[in-house]
């Protein structure tokens, strides 16, 4: 979200650097009046029966989809006074050929004038749902503060089609009296369906990250919330419907991450040496909503967040986009030996690289959610990065 559907300030900075330069905007603005005056110059350096018409035509159509009606408006009548005033010059406004080509501009002009009515009410109409949706992507997943329990903490959505704003991947961070907690998912299915099981998702984790005690109750309740979602719909999504999912949970007082992941791709621990280790989970775990095929407790596991290192969760839209071989994105290989200023710097690098990778091709939207524990804060005890107790460690 940036977010949009997205990927961040700097993405958005990027998208307006790689748009039209100025002197193409100045080229295009002055294209039509260009176009009458170049047909002009044609027609009266040219014998009679040979006609510019076609440069007559083109302008006001090309005034239509970027201009005002006023404009497009001005543009038709100069088109027309040219016409009318060339044929006068050639005395041969009466003979039927110039007639004809006189009533083909005014004919032009009025379909250029229709043209840019319906493009400006198509514009308008996009322009509103680009509204709602974007205030609907504020509502379910509204973006994080810079600092949340003493980390850092960044969030980007970046969607794959333009003008599509959220779809079916969520996050949230929260601060509760058991820690930081956070959800990182992403619900099978596209479309408001998808939205509807997002915020149910977002709403469960909310009220239970503050109420439950342990993370594995916190994944418990989610379940449940999605379990009765399923029984209220009918058709596919009651049976296959589902959400991967990874929750976390970084104590105040210990310098750990404990994590429940259900179905989801490993998160990715940035060193602050650059080196870099995936979180696996050492059982795999069916995703959220799917109780009906088993059941088992879950089991939170700890890793070593030391001072300066980062947690990088995200969705398969990141894990899964290719490029122009077909060749998945791996963003451990490509984060190895990197180092970034913080969460915010490490996801606009990482939008920006996967732009790069898919030649701005990708077809699935992904959601991405860094959080850092700042070098300055030391924690009270550590354990090593194989997740055992180490030294003065509990």
């Amino acid at each position: 979200m940036g977010q949009r559907g997205g990927g961040g300030r700097k993405g958005e900075r990027n998208r307006a650097a790689n748009g039209p330069s100025p002197a193409t905007r100045r080229f295009v603005r002055a294209l039509p009046m260009l176009l009458i005056a170049v047909g002009t110059a044609f027609d009266v350096l040219t014998p009679p029966e040979v006609s510019a018409a076609p440069l007559f035509t083109a302008a006001p159509l090309i005034a239509a989809p970027f201009f005002s009606l006023a404009v497009t408006l001005v543009t038709g009548l100069a088109a027309v006074v040219a016409v009318t005033l060339l044929l006068i010059f050639h005395g041969s406004s009466a003979r039927v050929e110039s007639i004809t080509e006189l009533v083909t501009t005014i004919t032009v002009v009025a379909l250029a004038l229709l043209t840019n009515r319906v493009v400006r009410r198509s514009g308008e109409q996009l322009a509103s749902a680009r509204v709602i949706a974007e205030t609907v992507q504020r509502a379910v997943l509204p973006p994080p503060a810079d600092r949340i329990g003493g980390l850092r903490v960044a969030a980007r959505y970046v969607a794959a089609h333009e003008d599509a704003f959220i779809g079916g991947d969520l996050f949230a961070v929260q601060e509760t009296p058991y820690g930081v907690r956070l959800v990182v998912g992403d619900v099978r299915g596209k479309g408001l369906q998808a939205v509807e099981a997002v915020a149910v998702v977002i709403g469960a984790f909310r009220e239970a990250a503050e109420q439950e005690r342990t993370l594995e109750a916190v994944a418990g309740r989610l379940e449940r919330a999605l379990v009765r979602e399923a029984e209220r719909r009918s058709g596919l999504d009651a049976v296959e419907g589902f959400t991967t999912a990874v929750l976390a949970e970084v104590r105040p007082d210990r310098d750990v991450v404990r994590l429940v992941n259900r179905g989801h791709p490993e998160p990715l621990m940035l060193y602050a040496d650059g080196s870099v280790g995936v979180l696996a989970p050492r059982e795999r775990a069916l995703p959220l909503g799917m109780a009906a095929l088993g059941m088992w407790p879950d089991r939170a596991e700890e890793t070593e967040l030391p001072p300066g290192a980062t947690l990088l969760f995200y969705t398969d839209g990141l894990s899964e986009a290719r490029d122009a071989t077909g060749t998945f994105y791996d963003p451990r290989a490509r984060l190895e030996g990197r180092v970034f200023p913080g969460p915010g710097g490490l996801l606009d690098e990482l939008v920006d690289d996967v732009r790069r990778y898919t030649g701005d091709g990708s077809t699935d939207d992904m959601a991405l959610l860094a959080v850092g524990r700042p070098v300055e804060r030391a924690g009270h005890g550590s354990v090593s990065r194989g997740g055992q107790p180490g030294p003065g460690g509990g």
